[in-house]
């Protein structure tokens, strides 16, 4: 695939200098211990008082230390907090989605996603996740608030994503979420229509899967399915909804390996053509749509920053299906430049982005799972100690997920030397049998 410049360049610089100061209540005397000293132990206290105020009765007590706690990981990397209260700061967030208040739920997500954040690849990321996955499961099935059910599915999403070393546990959470807005897939789900913002938030997480996913392990009818519904989305009313579907559609059409199902053999080889032909159609009509929402001429009551951030999208997702032009973005961070150079970067970029809000900057600039997600290198490389330890037993599963990675594109050119050989053959490796509607 050729690469084309994004007209959606960010020529902003973002700096570290808007991190918040957290004030302490700590009996600690500043002027026995040095300046930088005292600041951590200050922060160290607060984490264990809002962490003790996670086991109060009152919900509104435990939805403040909630809010601190986040405060506290969006603008500091507590790794030092985490070796000592790992297991209890996830279970008293467990315990609050499994019986708080709407609030104390997006809260506790929120935590979790970050815990996982910061802990990077590894056996405490394994642990959220194992641990994570039936509570947050049972939680959307009750009570549709959208609110909740978008924390709780970013959650999922952070989670399975870093903590998810099998393929079979990425889709274990993308069917989880699909069943969200998509009930006619199983069974126990809320039947009430979700709204546009649930809709968003499960699209975007769901597509932020996809990036990582096993593309050979999904069938003609798993496609199939997935780009019928987004393309029913693109003629939705509310713009978010249709910006979240051509994200997921873009990625969808970069990772596809669609041309092996033109060739399948066996007996249902005539089926495999005929849904391979459907499908082709599928595409041809998000094309046209495509087309439609790259030139659209205002109305559908958004603002002008909506529609064009709609059209630059489908622009770029237009040049993208027509002549196979990936976007490349750059933006500042911290004096350094951050780059995407395909749809699956700039997915996962935006989506950490969104999740992280004011923490970004500063967990770009000192996470080393986000450099070696992104390939980015900051000016002042900070050094984690012990964590360079832990991250260096996870290299491999790193490079594999990281697409700047020469894994990853050894990986990709030895997939496009497969398909090459597939469509001269005519053959493929996998039989898609026909199944009755």
């Amino acid at each position: 695939m050729g690469k084309r410049s994004s007209k959606k360049n960010s020529a902003a610089m973002l700096d570290s200098d808007d991190t918040a100061s957290i004030s302490s209540t700590s009996s600690v005397r500043s002027d026995l211990v040095p300046v930088g000293v005292a600041a951590d132990l200050q922060k160290d206290s607060l984490l264990d008082q809002s962490l003790d105020a996670l086991y109060e009765k009152r919900g509104s007590t435990r939805e403040k230390a909630l809010e601190s706690i986040i405060e506290a990981f969006s603008t500091n990397l507590q790794h030092e907090f985490i070796e000592k209260k790992f297991a209890t700061l996830l279970h008293q967030c467990l315990n609050s989605i499994k019986k708080g208040s709407v609030k104390e739920i997006s809260l506790a997500s929120r935590v979790i996603g970050l815990l996982a954040l910061t802990t990077g690849w590894g056996g405490n990321a394994r642990e959220i996740l194992e641990e994570s996955v039936p509570s947050i499961s049972q939680a959307l099935r009750s009570r549709f608030e959208s609110s909740k059910i978008a924390s709780l599915l970013e959650c999922l999403a952070v989670i399975t994503f870093i903590g998810g070393e099998a393929p079979e546990e990425t889709h274990r959470s993308m069917q989880i979420m699909w069943q969200v807005v998509h009930p006619k897939l199983g069974t126990n789900v809320v039947a009430s229509k979700p709204s546009p913002a649930a809709v968003t938030a499960m699209v975007s997480a769901w597509s932020f899967l996809l990036t990582t996913a096993d593309s050979f392990s999904l069938s003609l009818k798993d496609w199939q399915e997935s780009i019928s519904y987004l393309s029913t989305l693109l003629d939705k009313d509310d713009r978010s909804v249709r910006i979240a579907a051509g994200e997921a559609l873009a990625v969808i059409f970069e990772v596809g390996d669609f041309e092996r199902f033109a060739g399948e053999g066996g007996d249902s080889s005539d089926c495999a053509r005929e849904g391979y032909l459907h499908l082709k159609g599928l595409k041809g009509k998000v094309l046209k749509q495509v087309r439609d929402l790259a030139s659209e001429a205002g109305g559908k009551g958004a603002a002008k920053k909506d529609l064009n951030n709609q059209r630059n999208l489908f622009r770029d997702l237009l040049d993208f299906l027509e002549d196979g032009y990936s976007p490349e973005t750059s933006m500042k961070v911290g004096g350094e430049s951050l780059i995407t150079s395909s749809w699956s970067q700039l997915v996962q970029l935006n989506f950490l982005k969104h999740f992280l809000q004011g923490g970004f900057v500063k967990h770009m600039q000192e996470n080393e799972f986000l450099h070696d997600l992104f390939g980015f290198t900051p000016k002042k490389k900070i050094n984690f100690g012990n964590e360079d330890h832990a991250l260096n037993k996870h290299c491999e599963k790193r490079l594999y997920k990281s697409p700047n990675s020469a894994l990853a594109k050894a990986r990709t050119q030895y997939m496009n030397k497969q398909r090459m050989m597939l469509q001269d053959r005519k053959t493929g490796h996998y039989a898609v049998g026909c199944e009755e509607e």
